[in-house]
């Protein structure tokens, strides 16, 4: 069981535009064709950050159409905010806030022996990352640039602790690097 984080950005580092818009993205690769639907099949619980739920909320419709759901995932879900947000209907959910350490052990329990994705935002995944509990990266790299947005990962976090293990392009829009998380190693940089 890892705890992963599997993000597209910009090839200038972000995830969306400052709007928290991920209309650059979709235009770049089709999920399906990628490395999605095997990643997907081995999470067991997720992780989300407020503005990557309100991304949910604001594009349910859009999701419902193409995904048959407005929430497209059966796996249980905690939300980190401080703000009270609106219920997906039929969503797998979870409000939490503060440290992620307590919500992580209840996650581990749900994945079974499952993967825990943290599915965004950046911040999320550098708390994670703060806590000694973040595994893999797997970041997906698009051929665009946004000038300035979401940062895909706003730690300094110097080599040794991020070790590249693979490298795999996908189609002419898109390039998956596989990071793993060497926990205690000098040069992870907080």
């Amino acid at each position: 069981m890892k705890t992963q984080y599997f993000a597209a950005t910009s090839l200038d580092g972000f995830i969306a535009t400052e709007n928290d818009s991920l209309d650059w993205l979709f235009p770049l690769g089709d999920l399906n064709s990628s490395s999605y639907p095997a990643f997907i099949a081995d999470v067991g619980a997720l992780a989300m950050g407020s503005s990557t739920y309100e991304w949910m909320v604001r594009n349910a419709e859009k999701l419902a159409s193409e995904a048959g759901s407005a929430w497209p995932y059966t796996q249980p879900a905690w939300i980190f905010s401080s703000r009270r947000l609106p219920i997906i209907e039929g969503a797998n959910i979870r409000f939490v806030n503060g440290d992620v350490r307590y919500a992580h052990d209840e996650m581990r329990t749900a994945a079974g022996t499952k993967n825990i994705w943290i599915v965004g935002g950046g911040d999320l995944a550098g708390q994670f990352y703060d806590a000694g509990l973040l595994d893999e990266l797997i970041i997906q790299v698009g051929s665009a640039t946004l000038g300035k947005g979401k940062p895909l990962f706003p730690r300094r976090v110097l080599s040794p602790a991020l070790r590249l293990m693979s490298v795999h392009q996908l189609g002419t829009g898109m390039a998956e690097l596989r990071y793993e998380v060497h926990k205690g190693d000098p040069g992870g940089d907080v």
